[in-house]
């Protein structure tokens, strides 16, 4: 059990805690009985607001959609306005824009394009909205005025800017390939950076909204006629200059140019006046060939004209492809992209033209020159040639593009060319293999013949032109193997060419020497004929291209010309057997000659008194003009004769044979040897 005690210390405790809920009880319903009357007001005041708000908004809503609507009319009002204003401006344009297209676009072109641009709009505006209106007239007239205003502005900028090039600037041009800095020096400018923006922008706004492409036939017109005239230009200064400065070249700028050394001239081709220089030089070592008969015209006289005329077209050539270029960048610039190939095609063709005519004149002219055996002006055709093939590469890059039948034109000239070319090489040959016998016309001095000489200045001009000449014949061989024929191929062909020249020349000479009634004379002009063809051919190149498919002709030409001195001599043997050892009679030391022996005796004084003023005589007049032959000649025969001489006069000279001794012995050996010296002098 409990304890009394415990169990009432238990109750007030139990009593302590109740009353403390009761407490606390009490104060929680107190505060639900405030937060109660608390939500009552909140609710309260909260009711009212929605009532006001709700009379606020009924009260509003209709004035915003009044205001709303004020709004939209206003923009309304203002788009029409703004709407009005723009027509009536379309109205005005006419107006505001006469006085501008009256007076043109020059010194104004952006203002110009400006008021077309306001006419063009007007026109669109009228045509879509009052297609009937005489305002749309208006513009229309003045739109096509100011279009013809533009189209005449940009023929007048053209014509009055587009100038030719001078012949000075060409050939610094054509000079300056190898020499960046030169290049750059001698840039074209075709027209005025000013002008040249203003054509493009004529040009671009006449594609554009002009619709017109007549401006492009005025462009190309304009511009051929300037290249034409450039090249025409060059042409004339080298017919002006040649002759008296050479080769017509001088700086295009020469103040810059002033302190630096002068720029080298262009190359120009080797022709005719490099062979003849050759045969000069041959001609100060004695193988200059004296005037003989010969049906082949002369390669001298018109050399230099004919050298002009030849430097005069390769020039323009170059001169083409460096202007066309330039012509096609500049039209690049000027020309819409779909337009500019025809248009480039349109702009060389008088230029392209002309070349072509004269290269065919000059083809003409070799054809007729072949004729008459001029193979001098034939001549021309080679270095033009070389430089119509050397130059075809550029001449195809500039023509890209162009018709077939403007691409065509120069390879169908190069093949006229090498055609006529070709033909001139064997005419030339057979020219010289039927070349006639013409008594009167053969060199009474034995010296060279004409035709020999010709023939030799000929094939020296093959040497400048040996893929040109090779390239020639190999164009007219029928073998599938010369439609792509290669530079030995072509090198093997003119070397058999070149054998047949001098075989055809060889078997002529033969004919022609059978003229002569003497042997030895004949022998002479042989011997003068062959020595200058050995020296020719090894004085120049033209020996290793003969050794291309003949390896022995140097040794064959020695051994003719040995044969021809052993001819000659053999003219001296009516003198030496005079005075033979073995025609001479034999008798004893000390006892009396015979009436006979001492007739004998004289006889053989007699006759090689007689032969050796007879031969010393016709042979003085005769020529071997190379000094080292002639020297060579004379002293093999004086050996011979003096030699036969002292033997002769050493067994007969102290022999009683004549009273009047002096009567048959009238020479020393020592003056038989100097007459023989005599011998091929005229001037002695």
């Amino acid at each position: 059990m409990i304890p009394p005690q415990e169990a009432s210390a238990r109750r007030r405790e139990i009593e302590d805690k109740l009353k403390q809920e009761e407490e606390t009880l009490s104060f929680i319903r107190d505060s639900l009985e405030k937060s109660d009357q608390l939500t009552k007001n909140m609710v309260s005041i909260l009711s009212s607001f929605e009532s006001r708000l709700m009379k606020l908004e009924n009260s509003i809503i209709p004035v915003h959609k009044q205001t709303e609507n004020l709004q939209r009319l206003q923009e309304n009002v203002e788009k029409t306005l703004s709407c009005l204003d723009h027509v009536i401006s379309y109205y005005h344009v006419a107006t505001d824009t006469e006085k501008i297209i009256r007076e043109g676009p020059t010194g104004r072109l952006e203002e110009y394009l400006g008021s077309m641009a306001k006419i063009q709009k007007a026109v669109e505006y009228f045509q879509d909205n009052s297609p009937d209106s005489p305002e749309l007239n208006k513009v229309k007239l003045l739109f096509e005025r100011g279009k013809e205003s533009l189209e005449s502005e940009f023929r007048s900028l053209m014509t009055r800017h587009s100038k030719i090039v001078s012949p000075v600037l060409i050939l610094d041009l054509i000079s300056g390939d190898d020499e960046l800095e030169v290049q750059e020096d001698v840039a074209l400018e075709h027209l005025p950076e000013s002008v040249l923006r203003d054509v493009v922008r004529i040009s671009r706004w006449l594609v554009e909204y002009g619709r017109n492409q007549d401006f492009m036939n005025v462009y190309y017109q304009i511009r051929s006629s300037q290249l034409d005239r450039s090249i025409k230009g060059l042409k004339e200064h080298f017919r002006k200059s040649s002759s008296s400065s050479g080769v017509p070249y001088s700086p295009a700028i020469p103040n810059k140019r002033k302190d630096t050394p002068t720029k080298k001239p262009v190359k120009r081709p080797g022709t005719i006046r490099k062979a003849q220089n050759l045969l000069k030089q041959y001609s100060q070592h004695g193988l200059d060939g004296k005037k003989g008969g010969s049906n082949l015209i002369p390669l001298e006289g018109r050399d230099d004209m004919l050298d002009v005329e030849t430097d005069a077209y390769i020039h323009c050539v170059s001169a083409f492809v460096k202007l066309a270029l330039s012509e096609y960048q500049l039209l690049t610039e000027i020309i819409p992209e779909h337009h500019q190939k025809k248009t480039f095609d349109s702009l060389i063709q008088d230029a392209l033209d002309g070349l072509m005519i004269e290269g065919e004149n000059i083809v003409s002219a070799a054809r007729k020159a072949i004729i008459r055996h001029d193979f001098s002006t034939v001549l021309t055709v080679f270095p033009i040639l070389r430089h119509l093939k050397q130059t075809k590469p550029e001449f195809d890059q500039v023509l890209q593009g162009t018709a077939a039948s403007t691409k065509n034109k120069l390879p169908s000239l190069i093949t006229s060319m090498e055609t006529i070319g070709a033909k001139a090489l064997e005419d030339f040959a057979d020219n010289i293999k039927n070349d006639p016998d013409k008594e009167y016309n053969m060199p009474k001095d034995g010296t060279v013949h004409e035709l020999t000489s010709n023939a030799i200045l000929f094939l020296q001009q093959l040497l400048d032109f040996q893929e040109t000449a090779g390239a020639m014949l190999a164009s007219q061989e029928t073998s599938s193997s010369a439609t792509s024929y290669s530079s030995e191929f072509s090198k093997r062909l003119l070397s058999t060419y070149i054998c047949k020249v001098l075989g055809n020349l060889q078997l002529n000479l033969l004919s022609k020497s059978k003229v002569y009634e003497d042997p030895a004379l004949s022998a002479i002009f042989l011997h003068n004929n062959y020595n200058y063809i050995l020296k020719s051919l090894e004085k120049s190149e033209l020996i290793q291209l003969v050794a291309v498919t003949q390896k022995t002709a140097e040794c064959s030409y020695r051994e003719h010309i040995q044969q021809q001195i052993q001819t000659y001599q053999r003219s001296w043997l009516k003198v030496t057997d005079y005075i033979a050892e073995k025609n001479l009679p034999v008798f004893q030391p000390g006892v009396k000659l015979r009436d006979k022996e001492r007739q004998m005796i004289k006889e053989r004084f007699k006759g090689f008194n007689d032969g050796l003023e007879e031969l010393c005589k016709i042979q003085k007049a005769w020529a071997i003009p190379d000094t080292e032959q002639r020297d060579k000649i004379r002293q093999a025969q004086k050996n011979i004769v003096k030699e036969a001489y002292r033997a002769f006069l050493h067994r007969y000279g102290s022999v009683p044979f004549t009273k009047n001794p002096e009567k048959y012995i009238k020479y020393r050996v020592e003056q038989v040897g100097d007459m023989i010296d005599r011998l091929f002098d005229t001037s002695a």
